[in-house]
């Protein structure tokens, strides 16, 4: 089977106020790792993620480099923004070689390699490609404390990442969005400038871990994985 390379931006950069904790989230730990160690574990562990640049907080370059040494995959630490995209746009910054670029939440550490592959090839086929799961829940409208209408959850699906580009794409697009668009993912740059991204189905347990609740679900996870 053809292998299907790639190079990793993941922003690292945040301050976890949605965890509630005093520090960078992805220095919390599941099982004495951090969950930053366990994300990087999974591209260390892919022969086709051939760099990962990590967009951090330059107060926390000596952390982040002491957890890092031990990779065999070349990682490179490059100063982060005030905000996810800024973050995301300097590590696109720092990539020199053409060819496929993922963009990762360094809080999806439970993403799988067999995901990964699946995106990268949609991204070489049609130029833009995320994971993602259909929406469970009935989902509904509101105005304040009153339901609006209840949404088609047919038409909904849960955006994940890594979400795969041609490098070119996004970072001329993130360029240009700089002063005229904050997304919430890059995909949303994609659409706000009038292309398409298609979407691969992606696995539920690939969680964020964004509040307390999302540490008893990795346990879990870790568990299920006998890891």
């Amino acid at each position: 089977m053809k292998e299907h390379t790639y190079r990793i931006v993941i922003p690292a950069a945040g301050a976890g106020k949605r965890m509630g904790a005093d520090r960078n989230k992805l220095m919390l730990t599941l099982r004495n790792r951090s969950i930053i160690e366990w994300t990087l574990d999974v591209f260390e562990q892919d022969p086709a993620c051939l760099e990962i640049i990590l967009a951090i907080n330059p107060a926390e370059q000596s952390w982040f480099e002491g957890i890092t040494t031990p990779y065999k995959t070349p990682i490179r630490l490059v100063p982060g923004g005030r905000e996810r995209q800024e973050s995301v746009q300097r590590g696109l910054e720092a990539l020199t070689e053409p060819g496929i670029v993922l963009i990762h939440d360094g809080a999806r550490p439970f993403v799988t390699i067999a995901s990964i592959q699946q995106v990268v090839e949609a991204a070489e086929r049609t130029g833009a490609a995320i994971l993602g799961v259909p929406i469970k829940d009935t989902v509904k409208r509101i105005d304040g404390d009153t339901i609006v209408e209840t949404v088609p959850r047919e038409q909904l699906m849960a955006a994940q990442t890594p979400q795969a580009f041609k490098l070119e794409t996004i970072r001329s697009i993130h360029a240009k969005a700089a002063t005229e668009f904050l997304g919430t993912d890059d995909a949303s740059l994609i659409e706000w400038d009038g292309g398409t991204v298609t979407w691969v189905t992606g696995q539920y347990e690939n969680i964020k871990v964004t509040t307390p609740d999302d540490l008893l679900f990795g346990e879990a996870i870790l568990t299920k994985r006998g890891k």
